[in-house]
């Protein structure tokens, strides 16, 4: 459990909430959600972290704004509903953040911002300025201008994974409605059970998230190991979990055994007896 353990020594933090995880299966938003975030976060600055927030919804919000019937699945309706609701979203973060006298600030970036090496710094420099300040970062895709591959991220777990690495956070922390990594898909195997840890994204790991017998993969799985491939890599942790309560946060930095904790930490980082 040493690995657990050691996360409550981490301090930059990148927390990443799904679209699931802040709207009810209705497609409405979830203010309870909205509201218990703001508090988890706004508690865990008290404590001296610093907390970088990739939040998606946009897209859902702006739908439900717009008073459509379901999500857009052409290119240019996804912009739309995201540009109405971006603004709907970052309101919203505002005015439950406010009640904690924390302010908050919108980041809207493309994937051209992490392979531009000026472009890289100045969005690092930001994102370390507004920490410094105590503010919290919210970070999303800039869908209204992300319409081909040298721009667009394909979902937001691989967004988080880079801003983890630019701003080189200590750990990411997934939410979303995949709680863990099992070894089956448990909807359909009751044999499966959870993968507490992973020290080593092998290619035995990288078939079963992703592999074509697997929902887990198709259903956002693959994804997620790749974000914890490219974080690792930067030397930091990533935990993926339930985003069904966001204090399951303080869970996770308590060392408790749930979700999946991918950690760069070995046998021999452990402490001698």
């Amino acid at each position: 459990m040493y690995y657990r353990e050691n996360l409550a020594n981490h301090k930059r933090i990148v927390i990443k909430i799904g679209t699931t995880s802040l709207t009810y299966p209705n497609g409405q938003m979830n203010l309870q959600k909205f509201e218990k975030l703001a508090w988890v976060i706004t508690d865990l600055l008290n404590q001296d972290k610093e907390i970088i927030l990739v939040s998606s919804g946009a897209i859902a919000v702006g739908a439900q704004k717009l008073s459509l019937s379901e999500r857009p699945r052409d290119t240019i309706g996804k912009q739309a509903s995201s540009a109405v609701g971006q603004v709907i979203l970052m309101q919203m973060y505002e005015n439950f953040f406010m009640h904690y006298n924390r302010s908050v600030a919108q980041i809207l970036v493309t994937m051209d911002v992490f392979s531009n090496p000026y472009k890289k710094r100045n969005v690092k420099n930001t994102l370390n300025r507004l920490l410094e300040m105590g503010v919290v970062p919210i970070v999303n895709e800039n869908d209204t201008v992300a319409t081909d591959e040298l721009y667009e991220f394909s979902d937001n777990d691989t967004l988080s994974a880079y801003v983890a690495n630019v701003i080189d956070a200590d750990i990411l922390i997934i939410l979303s409605d995949i709680d863990a990594m099992y070894t089956a898909d448990p909807n359909i195997d009751p044999s499966a059970h959870r993968i507490s840890t992973i020290h080593k994204i092998d290619d035995d790991i990288i078939r079963l998230a992703g592999g074509s017998s697997s929902k887990l993969g198709t259903g956002g799985m693959a994804t997620k190991v790749k974000a914890a491939q490219t974080v690792n890599s930067n030397g930091a942790d990533m935990v993926i979990a339930s985003g069904d309560d966001p204090k399951i946060i303080f869970d996770i930095l308590n060392g408790e055994d749930i979700g999946t904790l991918f950690t760069v930490s070995t046998e021999s980082d452990q402490p001698a007896e």
